[in-house]
């Protein structure tokens, strides 16, 4: 879906990992579903967001990984915003940790992507 929020970039703010949507996209109404899942078409892991009738999908490409590994070795609850909306990413380290774990050597994901996965994370998969 064209339509679903895509992260664009990441920094740190303060000692938080912050994660920021691309321009137009908003957060307002939304609710962390505390779940991530893979989107292996698109080469992305999408956290939920919950709008009270449907899963918002945000979409963290390729690019993004770096960022999101950090995060998860400093076992961090990073935030996602747009805007003036910013949203705590709740279970974000340990639904990452979980797919990240199964993804590693299981080619059910894709060879291309369980292979990126794997070099992405791999201080994570070599702890």
């Amino acid at each position: 879906m064209t339509n679903q929020p895509i992260v664009q970039s990441a920094g740190i703010s303060g000692d938080v990992t912050e994660f920021i949507l691309r321009e137009g996209k908003e957060l307002s109404g939304l609710q962390p579903a505390g779940r991530m899942i893979t989107d292996t078409d698109s080469g992305t892991f999408v956290y939920l967001l919950d709008d009270g009738e449907r899963f918002v999908h945000v979409h963290f490409p390729e690019e993004i990984w770096p960022q999101m590994a950090i995060a998860l070795q400093n076992g961090q609850t990073p935030v996602l915003s747009a805007g003036e909306h910013r949203i705590e990413l709740v279970n974000f380290a340990d639904e990452l940790e979980m797919l990240v774990f199964n993804i590693e050597g299981n080619d059910n994901y894709g060879s291309a992507f369980s292979t990126a996965v794997e070099e992405a994370f791999s201080q994570i998969l070599g702890a």
